[in-house]
């Protein structure tokens, strides 16, 4: 269990919190009592929920409207809470972007703007704010990864890459950080109904075929994200289908993974 007072309020960040999984997991943590720090590029939605937070639950809410793709933006984002003199109990590096389709129709800048906020705004803000934790010798950090992280998805090639990245460091981090007083938990969601499915949707009509079954509920996801942060565990998969894919996944062999995942790719273009 991480290393945090569960009834002391915590100070919690939450990335791309203005829809979506990290919506959902802002009102957890408000609900809980804890004190928000909202971040995101779309900066009107982020101050509605900042002050639609703060009313029903009665915690602080800060919005702190930011584009974490961009090279400096974690560094500025530390350096101006530590004017306000706020230190970070929990990280949720939520912020993420999905572009679907075949590889080589995709332009170059899909691939780099996935890879930028991704991978690199997310790594930044782990160095801007972990050493902070680790000094203080408390702190939790849920980095939302994705199923996509266990298998190789074809028309989702570097999102899945980028997931994997983040389930990778995810792990690596739990394991480093052991017995500092800090935990690390990755979120594996399958599809789940958000703003960011509703864009692919667009993109991809047969998206819109999936049975019900197989799309998750945002709030539940959330619930399990939350209770995964706190419980200090390392990997967290929604859903028993979810859960029940990825231990397979694990299982069979890579070839006959990367088939399967081919097959189902194919069949999605």
């Amino acid at each position: 269990m991480a290393n945090t007072d569960s009834k002391a309020p915590l100070t919690v960040l939450v990335t791309g919190a203005s829809s979506g999984i990290g919506e959902a997991l802002a009102r957890c943590f408000a609900r809980d009592g804890h004190r928000l720090v909202l971040v995101a590029r779309s900066a009107g939605p982020l101050r509605a929920l900042a002050a639609s937070l703060s009313g029903e639950f009665g915690v602080p809410a800060v919005a702190v409207p930011a584009d974490l793709s961009q090279p400096q933006a974690a560094a500025a984002l530390a350096a101006a809470l530590k004017r306000r003199r706020l230190a970070i109990d929990v990280l949720v590096n939520n912020a993420g972007v999905l572009e679907a389709g075949p590889f080589a129709r995709m332009p170059a800048r899909a691939h780099r703007q996935m890879i930028d906020l991704n991978v690199s705004g997310l790594t930044a803000m782990l160095a801007q704010f972990v050493p902070g934790m680790v000094r203080r010798g408390r702190g939790c950090v849920l980095n939302v990864a994705s199923i996509a992280a266990f298998q190789p998805v074809p028309t989702l090639a570097t999102y899945a890459a980028t997931k994997a990245f983040v389930l990778s460091l995810s792990e690596s981090l739990a394991e480093e950080l052991r017995d500092s007083g800090v935990t690390v938990t990755a979120l594996c969601p399958g599809i789940t109904a958000t703003p960011m499915l509703s864009r692919a949707t667009k993109a991809n009509a047969r998206l819109a075929q999936l049975p019900g079954v197989l799309v998750g509920d945002v709030e539940e996801v959330a619930a399990e994200g939350y209770r995964a942060c706190m419980a200090g565990e390392v990997i967290a998969v929604p859903g028993t289908l979810n859960l029940a894919a990825t231990a397979a996944t694990r299982a069979a062999p890579r070839w006959l993974v990367r088939r399967i995942a081919g097959a189902i790719g194919r069949s999605m273009i």
